[in-house]
């Protein structure tokens, strides 16, 4: 079953959940970390969203946002993320 569609306005506040497959790390060394904080910065300047709090785990993370006038989507993210991590 799919879940529900995220209700999206300006200012709303919205915690992201994302863990690894099979309990897997998500991070593969502190420098990967840092990656990861520098990738989340770029997309929220893209974006206009403000991450209020984080919190980096080995095989998840916790992310505590608030929305801005754009739309801001995991699969950018996601994928700058990837690209990040392939150099």
């Amino acid at each position: 079953m799919a879940r529900k569609l995220r209700i999206e306005y300006p200012g709303a506040i919205y915690h992201v959940l994302n863990r690894g497959d099979h309990r897997e790390p998500v991070f593969r060394d502190e420098h990967d970390r840092e990656r990861f904080i520098a990738t989340l910065s770029e997309a929220c300047a893209k974006t206009d969203w403000q991450v209020q709090a984080y919190c980096l785990m080995g095989n998840h993370f916790h992310l505590v946002s608030s929305g801005g006038s754009k739309p801001a989507t995991c699969g950018h993210f996601k994928t700058s993320h990837s690209e990040a991590g392939d150099s």
